[in-house]
């Protein structure tokens, strides 16, 4: 294991080095934007939707890149700069040419619905006993996933890498880049059918994951999902299973929910404990356990480490605002976490309001999928439902019970001028909405 030269990144892009510089110089991590630029960083100058990075390479430089890889020819002088066709491109074969040095196990984890939260639980597990990197933020896509395995260091001993698709054939490159040693999926639920058509094609699509992985790789799969339940054979390995159904590798029972506070629950007949509140929680700890015994990790380990996960922003964050509970879910939304969003705020012994916006790329049958949603709430302890958006009307028109007060607005800055209205301390809020509808600005009005 050890890190790249400037001489690795040109062979490893087919790049072509422009004017004389020392190559023997290494590199440690990759940027794309130039102010997170960091000394001995390489940044890669692509193009993106509203900058251009090639307009930021003396940046870098002040900064202390080590290199630069850029499509066209900057100014003499500036520092080593590596001309290829495509930087993003460059970007993921330089990633794949580190991940073949790296000699720690890395977990790759893909799903529909609560990856993000699996992968915290997943590393919190991994970290009581080893130096864990992992993906940050929503780096899980084809620029993502290469600055996040170009981010392990010579410290880490283990990764968590989350990988995101919305079409087919992007997680063959995902995956071909991660080249995971530990297959994870979540569940497959009803996103980005809009491009992958069914829940069939979104397992297809999610599946090319673990025809790229390191040869002994596991497959750890969500037993309780009826169509990775019914899984016997990945690539020529039995999936690892993990949730309540019978035949599950790691079973588990007894949950004790402990309202907003955490669960408690019994996995093989041994005890853990998770302070991340809701049943769906268990499911993320039970696979986390199951990749930390996986890894040789210990029970007493595995306990010590569920305990250590925290909540991330937007993503089921409890937090106290002037008086209010507020779960901020807003980061992202489907039919299936926008349910598990309300069971969790319907934990809550208090006046209980629902805020929930519109949920993107759920393809024809959008507005019936709001109306489940909807229908979803009508038979809830909610006490008060809010919707904003064009979309979020079908949940509103869909909760026809007399006892939830029902109110939509069209816009979010309608909703936030008139928040002052309808929360009152000592309400638990639930905000949630797909990442496009920037429900955000709600926390923030709160």
């Amino acid at each position: 294991m050890g890190y790249l030269t400037i001489e690795d990144v040109i062979k490893a892009c087919k790049g072509r080095l422009l004017g004389e510089y020392d190559t023997s110089r290494q590199v440690i991590g990759a940027k794309v934007d130039s102010r997170e630029v960091k000394p001995g960083n390489v940044f890669f100058a692509g193009k993106g939707e509203r900058t251009d990075g090639f307009n930021f390479i003396g940046k870098a430089f002040e900064a202390g890149a080590a290199c630069v890889v850029c499509e066209r020819e900057p100014e003499e002088g500036m520092g080593p700069c590596i001309l290829v066709e495509d930087a993003y491109q460059a970007l993921r074969d330089v990633a794949t040419a580190y991940r073949k040095r790296l000699t720690i196990p890395v977990v790759g984890i893909t799903g529909s619905v609560g990856k993000t939260s699996t992968k915290e639980a997943i590393a919190a597990v991994l970290s009581a006993k080893y130096r864990v990197s992992k993906t940050e933020g929503n780096f899980n896509n084809q620029i993502g996933v290469p600055l996040t395995v170009m981010a392990i260091t010579m410290e880490h001993e283990a990764a968590v890498v989350e990988m995101g698709i919305s079409d087919f054939g992007e997680m063959e490159v995902l995956a071909e880049i991660a080249k995971p040693d530990i297959c994870v999926i979540t569940n497959i639920g009803f996103c980005h059918l809009e491009q992958l058509g069914t829940r069939e094609g979104i397992l297809k699509a999610k599946s090319e994951m673990w025809y790229h992985r390191n040869s002994k790789g596991a497959v750890i799969l969500n037993g309780d999902d009826d169509l990775l339940g019914g899984i016997f054979d990945a690539d020529g390995t039995k999936p690892t299973m993990f949730g309540f159904s019978q035949g599950c590798d790691y079973r588990i029972s007894d949950v004790k929910l402990r309202g907003l506070m955490g669960v408690d629950f019994s996995l093989n007949d041994r005890h853990f404990s998770t302070n991340m509140p809701g049943e769906h929680s268990v499911m993320n700890a039970a696979c986390g356990a199951a990749v930390g015994y996986a890894l040789g990790l210990t029970h007493e380990e595995i306990a010590r480490g569920l305990k250590l996960q925290k909540p991330l922003a937007g993503r089921a964050n409890i937090m106290d605002k002037n008086g209010v509970m507020v779960i901020d879910d807003c980061y992202n939304a489907n039919p299936v976490s926008m349910k598990k969003g309300i069971e969790l705020l319907c934990l809550s012994d208090t006046r209980k309001v629902a805020i929930l916006g519109d949920m993107f790329e759920l393809g024809e049958k959008s507005a019936s999928y709001h109306a489940g949603v909807g229908e979803f709430v009508d038979e809830s302890s909610v006490d008060l439902l809010i919707t904003v958006g064009e979309l979020s009307k079908n949940i509103s028109d869909a909760c026809r019970n007399s006892r939830i007060t029902r109110v939509h607005f069209d816009t979010v800055e309608e909703l936030t001028a008139s928040l002052g209205k309808y929360i009152k301390k000592g309400d638990a809020v639930l905000v949630k909405a797909s990442h496009g509808m920037h429900l955000e600005r709600v926390i923030e009005a709160l």
